[in-house]
């Protein structure tokens, strides 16, 4: 039975689906001005990891999560790079799908982007006008808080607190502090749509309720996000969503905890902002979700570089013990008599079961992994090994890097001082008209994804 911890009831419940069998999951994804920082990098691991567990129970699992692909931050990208807003988002997105999948992020059943979506927004924003929940002032649209009885039912707080401090800014024209926008009207010289409204664009939050409802229906299983999204984002998507159906917008809600950079938060100010792309073109991205899942997915994580090495050195552990246990097959006898540690393969798996039916604890199952391990090498200490036993093991291990996501095979990443070495030996061979040792060097960097370019300066190099 997986129970969740509902940050809407904030406790731990049953997972019951809607349907039985299949579960519709939405998580918010990025807002594709940039690269993503190791911030984006945690729910996008985390709940892939959810998704990946469920699977493994038998969920047949619709997982959408959605590009915002345009907003204030992609205009701005816009006009300080003199180039379009949908050119710059579809570069992120590639470099999206290629940083997540170095994390070995599964690709989503959908990953809708909200410039397709338009005329669903408008309409939505339409419906909620015609039933007194939305206003039209001065071309702009805003939802009127007030008019959802909940409202704050997410982040546990009351109108009456929220309206402490909230404040009109300059230029808006709402009628409460507590409204916030669904429709932006139009500045010069901006991406824009035409609306019943006037020309303009979507607010935020309207866009995560309107592909959501569009992709998986009025009430979805699990919405998941990172805890900085509980108020406002989805705090204003429970109120629009269920003004607009007269329906529950999702029956779980899932946040993941902050990332701290050094003990510090992360933010541009302190100079402490990591990119994913930068990330792991020094470390493993294979060990970096380890590191990731290391830590319950609702506790906060303190990244720096002394605890990746030692998730590293845990990982290493691991793999290690699974690959000697691949070569002793090789030369192991299968009279599968041993029962006394397939027994205890089976009291490991169930354990790691448990841990990960308790709202997803990933921490608690990697521990078990490395108990599992530990017995693993215990085993293969001793004088002749079954082949039948060692292939319980192996499956196993296969079952629990499946669900975490994590590959047992060691991949030798190098690091950017090691790609220079390397150019400078090649450069070396080829002054000695070494040519088989230039091409090999060559060869080499091509297999780690890596191209050689001639410049002024001489050979330099970027990862293709």
């Amino acid at each position: 039975m997986v129970r969740i911890f509902n940050s809407l009831t904030r406790q731990k419940e049953e997972f019951k689906p809607m349907e039985e069998g299949k579960v519709k999951m939405y998580v918010c994804g990025p807002t594709v001005y940039n690269y993503i920082h190791i911030g984006n990098a945690r729910p996008a691991i985390a709940f892939d990891t959810v998704r990946r567990y469920l699977e493994y129970k038998g969920y047949d699992v619709n997982y959408v999560s959605n590009f915002t692909d345009v907003d204030d931050k992609l205009i701005k990208a816009s006009i300080e790079l003199k180039e379009e807003v949908p050119a710059i988002a579809d570069r992120f997105i590639d470099a999206f799908f290629e940083d997540t999948g170095a994390l070995n992020v599964k690709r989503a059943t959908e990953h809708p982007r909200v410039m397709d979506h338009m005329d669903d927004i408008i309409e939505f924003i339409k419906v909620l006008v015609d039933k007194g929940h939305a206003y039209e002032s001065d071309g702009d649209v805003y939802f009127k808080t007030r008019s959802f009885d909940e409202y704050g039912k997410l982040s546990h707080q009351s109108v009456n607190d929220l309206k402490v401090g909230a404040r009109i800014e300059s230029g808006e024209k709402k009628e409460d502090p507590l409204d916030f926008v669904l429709w932006k009207q139009a500045k010069q010289g901006e991406i824009k749509w035409d609306s019943p409204w006037g020309e303009g664009r979507p607010g935020w939050h309207i866009e995560c309720s309107v592909m959501a409802r569009h992709h998986l229906g009025d009430t979805i299983d699990i919405h998941a996000g990172g805890q900085d999204l509980t108020f406002p984002h989805h705090e204003n998507e429970i109120a629009q969503s269920e003004c607009m159906t007269d329906a529950t917008f999702s029956n779980y809600w899932m946040h993941n905890g902050y990332i701290n950079i050094d003990n510090e938060k992360m933010s541009k100010s302190l100079g402490n902002f990591i990119l994913v792309h930068d990330i792991i073109k020094e470390i493993d991205p294979n060990v970096l979700r380890f590191f990731m899942i290391s830590v319950h997915y609702r506790n906060p994580i303190n990244y720096n570089r002394e605890l990746v090495e030692a998730a590293a050195a845990g990982l290493e552990r691991i793999q290690s013990s699974y690959t000697q246990a691949k070569e002793r097959m090789e030369t192991s006898v299968g009279s599968g008599d041993d029962e006394v540690f397939k027994n205890l393969v089976d009291e490991k798996t169930a354990s790691f079961e448990r841990h990960m039916d308790d709202d997803f604890n990933t921490a608690n199952a990697i521990t078990v992994w490395h108990e599992l391990a530990t017995e693993l090498n215990k085993y293969m200490r001793q004088a002749t090994t079954d082949k039948a036993v060692l292939e319980v093991f192996v499956e196993a291990f296969d079952v629990f890097s499946e669900v975490l996501g994590v590959k047992l095979t060691q991949e030798k990443i190098l690091l950017d001082e090691e790609v220079e070495a390397l150019i400078e030996e090649r450069n070396a061979a080829r002054r000695d008209r070494d040519f088989e040792r230039a091409d090999e060097i060559r060869d080499m960097l091509k297999e780690q994804g890596i191209v050689l370019e001639d410049t002024k300066e001489g050979v330099r190099f970027r990862r293709g």
